[in-house]
């Protein structure tokens, strides 16, 4: 199953910002961002729950046993990843690169808002791999 990529702000609560253009982090923004996080976390949750009853039943009947698949690992580790985003939110830490503790750009939050890294110290983290 293939994870659904969210490019948008669905609640339309993030202005586009000019390009460039290096803000700060809103209250605002960081509502929006909890209504983006939270709405992926409940897609996310849904899909594992599927996958579970799917897997349950299919390795159930195939073999007698029940294991899980690595798609189910997958929307585990994603569902997961929302949750600690959301923590990150209510602690007071969201934007801040967990690498230099700087804030991370408005602009990286709005395209990815579980980013945790500024944007000079991922294309550092690309470039060492």
């Amino acid at each position: 199953m293939a994870r659904k990529k969210t490019t948008a702000d669905p609640t339309g609560d993030l202005a586009p910002r000019p390009r460039g253009h290096r803000s700060l982090v809103t209250k605002r923004d960081l509502q929006a961002y909890r209504r983006r996080l939270e709405a992926e976390l409940a897609e996310l949750r849904a899909q594992r729950a599927d996958l579970e009853e799917s897997t349950e039943a299919s390795l159930a009947d195939a073999t007698g046993e029940v294991g899980f698949d690595e798609e189910f690992a997958d929307a585990g580790s994603f569902t997961f990843e929302r949750e600690r985003d959301l923590s990150l939110i209510d602690r007071g830490s969201f934007g801040r690169c967990e690498a230099c503790g700087g804030a991370v750009e408005a602009e990286r939050l709005d395209a990815l808002p579980y980013a945790t890294l500024c944007l000079a110290d991922a294309q550092q983290r690309v470039r060492l791999r």
